[in-house]
């Protein structure tokens, strides 16, 4: 988080002090660092240099339109799982034939949208989605150019709710079945099979797995060449993480390596997806402590933001490191205590027995790691209206996302007539 740091005793956001956000906005509230989105992108493209490679970044990591503006502009592409991601990456500059559109149940008006677009692939998962494609893009005098997402039955070694390379998963076309499906795929209307898709999860932070995955594709082109098929296209999907916890992220010039050692003869053009990892760090969500609650052992710090607005600790038991925006002390006594959220849910709870500083009542504090699969995931439990969503840049910021007002959320819902407040008890009864 070196875009997020300490001067003269307060927590920044590049050169803006979170208190002016705060201030400006009020808590909670994301505030994202283009400084930090950059160096990511640029330091990734770098470990790839040489080969010839299509970075596509996966929205459903932070689907806010400056954001993926931000990374459009830098030369990225997008991975879509949906037509409002596809609208996204369009609204946001994304060139068609740099957006790859994956995702197991895709439909039919879905499909239309994207060949309308003219996008670079569809990553197909099974042989219905394939017989529909076909007759969705023969319909509309179209080509879909695919890969199929094979399933090579590698453990990830990342969490349940987030592996997607096994063969119990939901994901993609079983590596042995995959000769055949491609086969079929051969003979349809309005479909070229040229490429080959994987994805084995989100969050890596071993680089085996990607190899035994790579090397899996690499068995499969071969394969697929030798039955005459054209394969020119590996889509080697996303997956690595970052450190949460303040460990060490994998490293992207040894994932490169991988690449190169696994696929790199095979005179192939590249697709990676990632999201986490261009974005995970460059976030933070900060919010306002509203109690200070003691507790049979250990206090608890009660917190604005719940988890409507950040769920990973609550779905996958996410870690988050935690700090307050006006630095402690050096010589600061570390308590532990639990920092919870005041939606109605024990669940609603961001770190256990978390050791910490002091930190009072109205005062600010940040969850760290916070720009991946934060905002996106938010909802409106509780009533709670959406957080805004901040773009830093050097000195200057700017509300990218408004906060949702209550006007706003009421004005979605629709009584109908019978519940209509000037339908009196009178008018009822005489119905």
């Amino acid at each position: 988080m070196s875009h997020f740091a300490y001067r003269n005793g307060v927590l920044h956001a590049e050169t803006v002090p979170l208190t002016a956000i705060a201030a400006a906005v009020g808590t909670p509230a994301y505030v994202y660092s283009t400084a930090a989105i950059g160096d990511a992108y640029t330091g990734f493209a770098a470990a790839l240099a040489g080969l010839d490679a299509t970075i596509c970044y996966a929205l459903k990591a932070n689907d806010n339109l400056a954001v993926v503006r931000t990374l459009a502009d830098l030369g990225a592409g997008a991975d879509v799982v949906s037509e409002g991601e596809l609208r996204r990456a369009l609204a946001a500059g994304v060139p068609p034939t740099r957006i790859v559109f994956a995702g197991v149940g895709k439909t039919r008006a879905e499909m239309a949208a994207a060949l309308d677009a003219g996008i670079l692939q569809f990553n197909v998962e099974s042989a219905p989605e394939l017989e529909a494609l076909s007759k969705v893009a023969s319909a509309r005098g179209r080509t879909a150019h695919i890969a199929l997402r094979v399933n090579p039955d590698v453990d990830a070694r990342t969490h349940a709710k987030i592996t997607t390379g096994k063969r119990e998963n939901k994901f993609g076309v079983p590596l042995a079945h995959a000769r055949d499906l491609y086969a079929q795929a051969a003979k349809l209307p309005g479909i070229e099979p040229d490429a080959i898709a994987v994805h084995i999860g989100s969050q890596l932070t071993e680089l085996t797995p990607f190899a035994e995955a790579f090397a899996c594709v690499a068995e499969l082109t071969h394969a697929l060449r030798a039955d005459g098929l054209t394969i020119d296209r590996l889509d080697l999907g996303g997956g690595l993480g970052i450190a949460y916890d303040g460990g060490t992220p994998p490293d992207a010039m040894a994932y490169a390596r991988i690449v190169r050692d696994t696929v790199g003869e095979l005179d192939c053009a590249l697709v990676f997806e990632p999201g986490r990892m261009l974005v995970g760090q460059a976030g933070v969500l900060l919010s306002r402590v509203v109690y200070v609650k003691p507790g049979d052992g250990r206090d608890f710090l009660v917190v604005d933001a719940a988890m409507n607005d950040l769920v990973r600790p609550a779905m996958y038991d996410g870690w988050h490191d935690i700090r307050p925006v006006r630095e402690a002390a050096a010589n600061a006594a570390i308590e532990p205590v639990d920092v919870v959220g005041p939606v109605c849910e024990s669940g609603d709870t961001f770190a256990r027995d978390r050791a910490l500083p002091p930190i009072a009542a109205d005062e600010l504090l940040v969850f760290d790691s916070a720009g991946a699969y934060g905002a996106v995931m938010a909802s409106t439990y509780n009533a709670r209206p959406t957080p805004p969503e901040l773009l830093v840049r050097g000195g200057d910021f700017a509300v990218v996302r408004a906060r949702e007002s209550y006007d706003a959320m009421l004005e979605r819902d629709v009584l109908p007539a019978w519940l209509a407040p000037e339908t009196s008890d009178r008018t009822r009864g005489a119905a």
